[in-house]
């Protein structure tokens, strides 16, 4: 039976059916509501009688959302995002502001987690979470605040925080080992390491393109190391496992204490970059503007070394 015009269903409905809506899972909204899955599947349906349509296309392994239910999704998140934030800053007077802030693991290893002590130190009370992850994140589904991505100039949204150039470089022990490394062609006579595109997708700093950008496309070298992400090739160099293409500024600090070298002057400025973007519903927030203040200080401070851009890199053909 349908509710009287103007009547709103219980706030337990609406709470049950947002969880829902934002998951499409009924198994997650029901570990989000602390019931069983059937008592989701049973409020849901309550609601959808309530209203006297379908909220969900209900299949075998998977849930989809009807256009009343993208409708009610949608005017739900408008209601309790504003309730839940004002709820939050009433319970968190006292307490402790968390801050999460999304990027790749090459930057939060390498760049953000060196340097993330000034902010916590000049913020007492503010906590930051860090997710490192090549994967996008959501803000609203994943609670992001800030997010630091990694993307194309010209089609990536946010604050460009710094541009990336990309070069070899090595352990100084592999570079006095031998065998010479004067030329690019030389790296023929080395172990290289790479990231494996098909896992972090998109990425630009990879060998080819830059054996290209020499004159080098056919180059072979004698062997390679290939891992998932960039911080496990900047720690695979340290340690003198074969030479990396450098990504700066992330390898900035390893240069500047000795740890890594850069052998050949040849530096190749990438097509991308990194850019700084802040969630909608927490830009109001102290703590975020004080986040992304100190993110865009530390992005403009100098570096050490001082190697020059180059022409564009090309992306690899997918």
């Amino acid at each position: 039976m349908q509710d009287r015009p103007g009547r709103l269903p219980s706030l337990d409905l609406l709470l049950t059916f947002e969880a829902a809506a934002r998951n499409l899972s009924f198994t997650l909204a029901a570990g989000e509501r602390f019931v069983t899955q059937s008592a989701v599947s049973r409020q849901i349906r309550t609601l959808e009688d309530s209203l006297g349509v379908e909220l969900f296309h209900r299949g075998h392994r998977s849930l989809a959302l009807t256009d009343q239910g993208a409708l009610l999704r949608d005017a739900c998140r408008e209601a309790l995002g504003p309730l839940r934030e004002t709820i939050d800053r009433m319970r968190a007077r006292n307490a402790r502001q968390v801050l999460t802030l999304t990027t790749t693991p090459g930057l939060a290893a390498l760049w953000l987690i060196p340097r993330l002590a000034r902010f916590t130190g000049a913020h007492p009370g503010v906590d930051v979470r860090i997710d490192a992850s090549l994967a996008t994140r959501d803000f609203e589904r994943d609670g992001i605040d800030v997010a630091v991505r990694y993307g194309a100039v010209g089609a990536t949204p946010g604050v460009k925080l710094f541009d990336e150039e990309v070069f070899p470089v090595c352990a100084p022990s592999l570079l006095a080992a031998g065998p010479k490394l004067e030329t690019a062609a030389d790296l023929a006579r080395h172990t290289l390491l790479r990231i494996d595109l098909r896992q972090a997708s998109g990425l630009l700093s990879e060998w080819q393109p830059w054996f290209t950008a020499m004159g080098l496309p056919d180059l072979e070298p004698r062997a390679e190391i290939t891992f998932t992400n960039f911080d496990a090739v900047a720690s695979a160099a340290v340690h003198g496992q074969g030479v990396a293409l450098g990504r700066r500024p992330l390898v900035d600090a390893l240069l500047a204490d000795g740890r890594l070298v850069a052998p050949l002057a040849d530096t190749v400025s990438s097509a991308r970059a990194y850019f700084l973007i802040v969630a909608q519903r927490s830009a109001h927030r102290a703590e975020t503007r004080a986040l992304r203040g100190w993110l865009l200080d530390e992005a403009c401070a100098p570096r050490p070394g001082g190697a020059a851009g180059g022409p564009p890199l090309q992306p690899p053909a997918a």
